[in-house]
């Protein structure tokens, strides 16, 4: 007799339940419509190399749900260089902010990030120019309770600018496997390892002064 194959959600609630991450089942929805429209997307345009695997969903999914517990939650989420939309996704619904902006400039992804904010009823807008464009802007400029980013290239130039999208206590969130360089502007503000299959880290970094 053949198994029926585990449905999104199930795996994601699962894979939460086994490294005791909390999510409610709203949430865990929310996260299980946001990978399957990765997936579908995923074979048109290249959004992930990880395709639809326990991989993908530990570094997608469960990385930014482990994250959540040491960010501030309900506020404005502001996500750098957002590519397929992880972090930026997830770690939105597992915090609950109230507002995601999410910037990439590649036209094809910005066009699926967009299709995601839709079709999950996330409060969001996608932009597509450079950080430091944004964090000039007085729509912007010391609006993000949390700054995330994955895999972008840290300058002075984008240190500055996520320094100037970020609130007064607010939190620069590095999702990485290696220890960061402590970006100008900043100080160390704790990191936390996040999913053991992934070796991955959560390093926060608060403004200075």
């Amino acid at each position: 007799m053949t198994s029926t194959p585990a449905s999104t959600a199930d795996r994601i609630a699962a894979r939460a339940a086994t490294l005791n991450l909390k999510a409610d089942a709203g949430a865990l929805a929310r996260l299980a419509a946001y990978f399957d429209l990765l997936q579908r997307w995923n074979e048109k345009i290249n959004l992930t190399s990880l395709g639809d695997t326990d991989e993908a969903i530990d570094r997608l999914v469960m990385e930014p749900l482990a994250a959540a517990p040491f960010l501030p939650a309900g506020g404005s989420l502001i996500d750098i260089g957002s590519g397929g939309g992880s972090p930026a996704i997830p770690l939105a619904i597992a915090l609950n902010a109230n507002d995601l902006t999410m910037v990439e400039s590649r036209g094809r992804k910005a066009a699926f990030l967009r299709e995601a904010l839709r079709t999950l009823d996330l409060s969001g807008t996608v932009r597509s120019e450079r950080a430091e464009t944004l964090a000039a802007s007085s729509e912007f400029a010391k609006t993000a309770h949390v700054v995330s980013v994955r895999a972008v290239r840290m300058t002075p130039q984008l240190a500055t600018a996520m320094a100037n999208l970020l609130v007064s206590g607010g939190l620069l969130a590095m999702f990485s496997k290696h220890f960061e360089r402590i970006p100008d502007g900043f100080k160390p503000a704790g990191a936390h390892a996040l999913v053991p299959a992934t070796q991955s880290y959560l390093h926060c970094f608060s403004l200075l002064g």
